[in-house]
C-alpha cells in the first residue's frame, strides 16, 4: 500500500478517531521531569507494553514508533483509534512522535555507508515522500495530543559539508511547517546521520535557528560515536534548546574495539551528573527510557532491568 493511500485512509478515520476516549491530564511521578518510555522498547504488543509502562513501572508518559511490528507512519486509521484506547485505559499520555523523518540519504549526495539495506524501525520512506511524511506527522501528532515530534538529518555522509546548506534549508522549512501546527519539532543527535555528537548538535543548532527547532539529546548515542555526553558533550549545547531527552547507556566492547549498548547504570555515562545538570537548568520537559540493550534476553526484561537502573540514578540525582 502506497504512503498516499494510507495517508488518506488515517484522514477518512479521523472523524471515528476524534470519538475515541482523550488521555486523562495525568501527574507525573514525583520528579520535575515527564519521565516515560518508548513502547516498543517493552514490547510490540502495544497494550502490554502500555500495561507494563504505567503498571509495573508507574510512568505516565509513553513515546511512540512502532506498534504491532509497524511503524507508526504506517497504521492505519482504525489502528490509530485503538492505540488512542489503549492510551487512555492505562491514563497514558504520549510524549513525543519518535518519526524517521529525513532518515534518507540525501539527494545528490554519496549513498552512505549507513543507508540501510532493510527497513528502519519498518520505515522505508524515500527522500521524495519526506512532504507527505511532514504532512502526515502533523496529523498523527494531533490525533495523539502530542506537543513533539522528532527527526534527523539525513544518513551520515563522509563529508557533509557541501550538502549542509541545503540540508538545514530542510530542516527549516519543515521547522516552519510545525510551528505553523503548534508543534515541536525536535531533531536527534544520532551516530548514522550527520548529527551524531553533542558538540555536533551545538553546531547544527547555530546554524539552524529557527524558534520551533530543539535539541532530541541522547548522550547514550553520543557515547557510541566515542564523545564523553556528559560534561564535554553537553556543556556547549544550549540548554534552552533541549526540547526532549532520550535515556539509554553503554560501553566499551569486552575486546576494547568500539562500543556497545549497556542498561542504565551498567555503562560508561556519568547519567546521575547529567540528570542533576538538566535539573539545574531548568529543565522539565520529558525524558524517555530508550532501552536499546537486549543483554537480559528479551526486550520487555532488558528494559525491566534498564528502568531499575534509571531509577536508582534518578534518586542518586535528587530527582525522583
Amino acid at each position: 500500500m502506497s504512503f498516499e493511500i494510507r495517508r488518506r485512509e488515517f484522514l477518512a478515520g479521523m472523524g471515528v478517531a476524534a470519538l475515541a476516549s482523550q488521555v486523562a491530564q495525568a501527574k507525573s511521578m514525583d520528579s520535575p521531569f515527564h519521565i516515560g518510555v518508548i513502547s516498543d522498547e517493552i514490547s510490540q504488543d502495544f497494550g502490554h507494553a502500555c500495561e507494563v509502562a504505567s503498571k509495573d513501572f508507574g510512568m505516565h508518559w509513553i513515546e511512540l514508533r512502532e506498534l504491532w511490528g509497524k511503524n507508526l507512519f504506517n497504521l492505519d486509521a482504525n489502528q490509530i483509534t485503538e492505540a488512542k484506547k489503549i492510551i487512555a485505559q492505562f491514563n497514558l499520555k504520549v510524549s513525543d512522535i519518535a518519526s524517521p523523518l529525513y532518515k534518507v540519504d540525501f539527494p545528490g549526495a554519496p549513498r552512505s555507508k549507513y543507508s540501510p539495506k532493510g527497513d528502519a524501525f519498518n520505515a522505508n520512506f524515500t527522500y521524495a515522500q519526506q512532504d507527505g511524511l511532514i504532512d502526515h506527522g502533523i496529523e498523527i501528532t494531533k490525533a495523539f495530543d502530542c506537543p513533539r515530534l522528532r527527526c534527523f538529518d539525513f544518513w551520515r555522509l563522509d563529508d557533509p559539508a557541501p550538502y549542509r546548506e541545503a540540508m538545514n534549508k530542510d530542516l527549516t522549512k519543515a521547522a516552519e511547517k510545525f510551528a505553523a501546527a503548534n508543534i515541536i519539532l525536535v531533531i536527534e543527535n544520532e551516530p548514522s546521520c550527520n548529527t551524531a555528537t553533542g558538540v555536533e548538535a551545538a553546531k547544527l543548532l547555530s546554524q539552524v535557528t529557527h524558534p520551533n527547532f530543539f535539541l532530541n539529546w541522547d548522550p547514550g548515542n553520543a557515547a557510541l560515536d566515542g564523545e564523553n555526553p556528559y560534561p564535554h558533550g553537553y556543556d556547549p549545547i544550549p540548554k534552552e534548546r533541549i526540547g526532549h531527552v532520550h535515556a539509554k547507556d553503554c560501553r566499551k566492547k569486552a575486546n576494547g574495539e568500539g562500543f556497545e549498548w549497556a542498561p542504565m547504570g551498567g555503562g560508561l555515562i556519568d547519567w546521575v551528573g547529567q540528570f542533576r545538570a538538566l535539573k539545574a537548568q531548568g529543565y522539565n520537559k520529558c525524558i524517555s527510557l530508550e532501552t536499546h540493550w537486549r543483554g537480559a534476553g528479551t526486550p520487555e526484561e532488558s528494559s525491566r532491568q534498564s528502568w531499575a537502573g534509571m531509577k536508582e540514578e534518578l534518586t542518586k540525582a535528587g530527582v525522583l
